[in-house]
């Protein structure tokens, strides 16, 4: 990934394998914001965590069971969901697929 200039990522992006199926590819940040793609294998599981970085996700492609808090729902290619700063949340990948995250704060844990 060319970082030359921090106001474009280009191609190619650096992957990083999270777990032998799940890998993170980070696609732009600052401080304050951070984007990635998240490429889930049929069956993997993001287990259930919290965090103070507020979270939107966009389902690129597959279909997963998310929870946050105590309620489930399963989202799908073009849908979306929301977890607030701090709420317990997961998901189970039900057909592979790529996830697009953003975050405020940026996850400095990712970097």
């Amino acid at each position: 990934m060319s970082t030359d200039n921090p106001n474009f990522y280009l191609l190619p992006h650096s992957s990083q394998p999270v777990d032998d199926q799940t890998t993170r590819t980070l696609l732009g940040r600052d401080d304050t914001l951070m984007m990635l793609t998240m490429d889930f294998a049929q069956g993997a599981v993001g287990a259930m965590h919290q965090h103070l970085h507020t979270q939107a996700t966009y389902v690129l492609k597959g279909s997963f069971e998310f929870t946050i808090a105590d309620e489930k729902k399963i989202i799908r290619e073009g849908e979306a969901c929301f977890m607030p700063s701090n709420v317990m949340h997961g998901c189970i990948c039900l057909e592979a697929g790529r996830l697009l995250d953003v975050f405020t704060p940026e996850r400095k844990d990712f970097l």
